[in-house]
Parts: C-alpha cells; sequence; structure tokens
C-alpha cells in the first residue's frame, strides 16, 4: 500500500523525509495555486520516477517593490488535494525564514541570459529566481526537475546555471498548457476581469499568426515582431511591454532568423501583466 503524502515545512524533516524516498526522484518547484499546467508537469514527473517531490514557496526575493508578492493567489489546502490524488509522495512548504534566515547573504546570479526581456524589465529577478532554486534541489536532491516553457527565460537561466555549477539535475522542460482560446494557463489569469480575460486570447493569436508567417518563409526578425506588436496593438484593452524574436539560445535579438527562435511577450490586461511565447523551428 501507498504511504499517505507528507508535507514538510522545515529542513530537518524535509531531509528526514526525503532520505526515505525511492530513487529517482522528481522535483517541481511551484509557487502554489495550481492549475493544470503546474499538474501537467507533476503528471510528467509521476510518469517517469519513482518518487515525487513538489514545493509550494511564494519566494519574495523574485518579486520587485511594485509587484504583486501580497496579492499573489493562495490556496494551500486546495493545492494539497490536488497533489494528495495525483500521487505525490512529499510536499515542501518552507516559510521565507526558513528559506531565508535573518543575516542572509548569499545569492546565486547568472550574468548574460539574465539582460533581457524579463531580466531587463525587472531588476533582481533572476537572481531571486536561481538563489530559490538552487536552495530548493539542494533540500530536495532530485534526479529530474520539472519546468514549464511559458517561463523560457526562465528555464533557459536554469539551465546555464545548473551546467555551470555543475549540479546533477537534469532540467526537464515541459510543453505551455492552454485554455480552449489559447491563453497560456497561469496563476496571474485569476487577476482578470471578463473582458480582460476575453482580450487575453489575442495573444496566441498574435504568436500564431507570427508562426504562420515563418511558415511561409518569413526570416526578416523586425518583420515578425511587426506583426505580432499589430495584432496585440488592435486590442484596446492591451497595452504591450515588449515583443521579442530572439535566438532561442542566447536570447539576443534577431535581425535574420537562422535556426532555432524564441518569439515571446510581455503584455499588460489592466495591472496584469501576462508572458508568452511560441519556438520557431
Amino acid at each position: 500500500m501507498k504511504k499517505p503524502m507528507v508535507v514538510a515545512t522545515i529542513l530537518e524533516e524535509l531531509r528526514s523525509e526525503r532520505s526515505l524516498l525511492s530513487e529517482p526522484v522528481g522535483f517541481v518547484p511551484t509557487m502554489g495555486y495550481l492549475h493544470d499546467g503546474h499538474l501537467s508537469l507533476i503528471r510528467r514527473a509521476v510518469e517517469e520516477c519513482v518518487s515525487v517531490v513538489v514545493s509550494i514557496f511564494v519566494n519574495p526575493t523574485q518579486f520587485g517593490p511594485k509587484e504583486d508578492l501580497a496579492t499573489y493567489p493562495r490556496d494551500i489546502e486546495g493545492d494539497l488535494r490536488k497533489l494528495e490524488s495525483m500521487g505525490v509522495n512529499l510536499v515542501w512548504i518552507p516559510t521565507s525564514e526558513v528559506m531565508y534566515p535573518g543575516g542572509y547573504q548569499t545569492w546565486v546570479d547568472v550574468e548574460t541570459l539574465t539582460l533581457p526581456l524579463e531580466g531587463k524589465l525587472r531588476p533582481g529577478h533572476f537572481r531571486g529566481v536561481t538563489t530559490v532554486v538552487v536552495k530548493l534541489f539542494n533540500g530536495v536532491l532530485p534526479g529530474k526537475a520539472y519546468f514549464g516553457q511559458k517561463d523560457a527565460q526562465q528555464v533557459a537561466v536554469i539551465r546555464q546555471m545548473t551546467r555551470d555549477l555543475n549540479i546533477p539535475t537534469e532540467i526537464v522542460v515541459c510543453p505551455i498548457i492552454r485554455e480552449p482560446d489559447g491563453l497560456a494557463m497561469s496563476s496571474r489569469n485569476a487577476y482578470l476581469d471578463p473582458d480582460q480575460r476575453k482580450a487575453a486570447a489575442v495573444l496566441f493569436l498574435a504568436l500564431t499568426n507570427a508562426k504562420d508567417a515563418y511558415g511561409k518563409g518569413e526570416r526578416n526578425g523586425e518583420n515578425l515582431r511587426v506583426l505580432v506588436r499589430e495584432m496585440i496593438v488592435a486590442e484596446s484593452l492591451a497595452e504591450i511591454q515588449y515583443v521579442s524574436c530572439a535566438d532561442f539560445g542566447t536570447l539576443q535579438e534577431l535581425d535574420t532568423l537562422t535556426g532555432k527562435t524564441l518569439l515571446s511577450i510581455a503584455v499588460f490586461f489592466g495591472k496584469t501583466r501576462l508572458i508568452d511565447n511560441i519556438v520557431l523551428v
């Protein structure tokens, strides 16, 4: 009979329970308020690993001073019900005091990959992400860790970090899970009012419009950026923050596409900031 799911909060409890798990161990780090995008990562981990650990931690160090840390949606009880039904073995729900005790002063900083896109607009964001991921990895010691393609730059940064620091964890990237109208699933979608939610469908339409042009032979980076911008600007509730057409590996903007390319966007609907992307190959 399968053991019941264990919930740990302090590091000592996590390590004790982790030592009892059978290998290989898969790990899915989350900030909670779990939706089908998160659950798709967990299903993949359950399929590929003997044991699965999930963390729930709204990491304060990746939020800027004017961002939504205080209002970020939370539902621990609902999350735990979902995780138990999926066969997760261990859930780690650390507090900020556990992750960043008094006198904390050590940070992990990936340099070049964090400069454009999200990093340019959200100073310090990726320093918070990489630091917390290293701390989570050190606690869980996973063989595989599962991340979603929606946070494409985050995935690239974490891959770089694991290579650079010789972290023996395989980074598994899973496809974006979308609503029926194409909107990428995100905990922040809960902030959208009905009109904004309807308008947000334009993001995927704009990306697929550019992908169609790419499929017909368009290789000019600015032409593809313009196609995306024009469709989003036509939606009155949308306010573009960036449209990027960048090399998939370096995240540097491209004049001419010659290989695998990341087409990505960040757009506000009211106060809600949404990101999305599509890969051109």
